[in-house]
């Protein structure tokens, strides 16, 4: 008699004491599956980790802290707590009563005694010129002074019975401020808190943007007339004269910024190579000699030849993988050199140009050591008025709202370039 067949539990053919199912196999396989990409992801986010920590300490951090000091205004709050409850209640048309003066003294008197004081004097000196000597001045004086402490306080100093020191503690005693953005936009509050413009001999910022966008825009076109056909010549010529002329287009990568600025110096001047050799040879006078430094030509001229590799690099990576063939083929169909290389070779390096414009703009924008060295006072950029005040006047609230308003504007015209070009036909080769 034939021994019975072994069945599985779900009733098929099987071994003896077989329980796993299909569906159990396709689980565990699933299972083994996630628990594998997991480790895939895991391997890949620890590779990518010191770059992360990198990026994050060096740009993520430090434009945070940039965008925080452009509206942060914690010395007022933090040094004259007293007087920034009492004047709250303040309407800002008369002067302010006793108890705002008696606690003005207060704060003074304590802020001398923790040295905290000049702080307050200097944001409340950027809001209204004299405040920093009206502030020391009473803190040498303030253990002297007794009540009625606004007869006291205007005794020291009249300025304390003016109310444009009063309005502007008052308007900026919240912890942040608008003001930082409104004087890098060369606006101002007037008596009645309203925004207005600042006289005119005191406009400076809104031109130096205008300036330093108009020139970089310039600085890139002169790069691209001048690179485009370096590096036409690098991608056709052959290997041997290449790589002489690639040399010789990486030779300023090695030699160092501040000597190539200093050398523009030296051929630029009234006395350099350049008017010499015009002198030389008749074009001008000796006393007409022209004035090429220390002005908008010399950081442009300057500016070009530094930033002009970055142009050719990436046009000569997309014109190197551009088929010789494809002039060979437009040519033969009837096209003149001409109308080949404006219909068929030029259409496919706009990427390049595209690439190389990106790099030279921005490099150009945030310059700062070339316009500083060349540009004498009509050549000047905004990265030179922030790092004036960054290194000099120390006003880093404005100095970050310089900053901050490049930025915004780097990012429109980067959006601009975006909608018009378009950043996915931008390569590097």
């Amino acid at each position: 008699m034939a021994e019975p067949i072994p069945v599985s539990a779900n009733g098929a053919p099987g071994t003896p004491g077989a329980t796993d199912t299909p569906d159990d196999d396709v689980s565990s396989l699933k299972a083994r599956l996630r628990r594998a990409e997991r480790r895939r992801r895991l391997t890949a986010m620890l590779l990518v980790a010191p770059l992360f920590a990198f990026l994050l300490v060096s740009f993520l951090i430090p434009m945070g802290d940039m965008l925080l000091r452009s509206v942060d205004n914690w010395q007022i709050p933090n040094v004259l707590p007293n007087t920034v409850e009492r004047i709250a209640a303040w309407d800002g048309e008369a002067l302010p009563e006793e108890a705002v003066y008696a606690a003005m003294a207060a704060d003074i008197r304590a802020g001398k005694e923790s040295g905290e004081i000049g702080k307050a004097a200097t944001r409340l000196n950027y809001e209204v010129s004299g405040a920093r000597s009206l502030f020391n001045k009473t803190r040498r004086r303030i253990e002297r002074i007794e009540p009625p402490y606004k007869a006291a306080l205007i005794d020291i100093d009249r300025r304390w019975g003016q109310p444009d020191i009063w309005q502007a503690i008052k308007r900026e005693s919240g912890p942040y401020t608008a003001s930082y953005y409104l004087a890098a936009a060369d606006l101002t509050y007037n008596a009645e808190g309203e925004v207005v413009a600042v006289p005119e001999y005191r406009q400076v910022y809104v031109e130096l943007f205008i300036r330093t966008i108009w020139m970089s825009l310039a600085i890139t076109g002169l790069t691209i007339l001048l690179g485009y056909p370096v590096a036409y010549l690098l991608a056709n010529l052959p290997l041997r004269y290449s790589n002489l002329l690639m040399i010789l287009v990486l030779l300023p990568f090695w030699t160092s910024l501040l000597v190539r600025t200093t050398t523009w110096i030296t051929i630029l001047q009234s006395q350099g190579v350049i008017n010499d050799i015009l002198v030389w040879l008749g074009l001008i006078a000796t006393d007409e000699r022209l004035q090429l430094i220390h002005n908008k030509i010399g950081t442009m001229v300057a500016m070009t030849h530094i930033l002009l590799p970055f142009m050719i690099l990436p046009l000569y990576s997309v014109m190197k993988t551009i088929p010789p063939s494809y002039m060979r083929a437009a040519r033969s169909l009837g096209a003149t050199p001409l109308t080949a290389f404006v219909k068929v070779y030029l259409p496919q390096t706009v990427s390049g140009v595209g690439a190389g414009s990106i790099l030279v703009f921005i490099l150009a924008i945030g310059y700062y050591i070339t316009p500083a060295l060349v540009g004498g006072e009509t050549g000047q950029f905004i990265s030179n008025f922030i790092a004036r005040h960054m290194l000099v006047s120390l006003n880093w609230g404005l100095a970050a709202a310089l900053g901050s308003m490049l930025l915004a504007g780097v990012l429109v015209l980067y959006l601009v370039y975006n909608k018009l070009v378009g950043i996915d036909n931008m390569k590097l080769g």
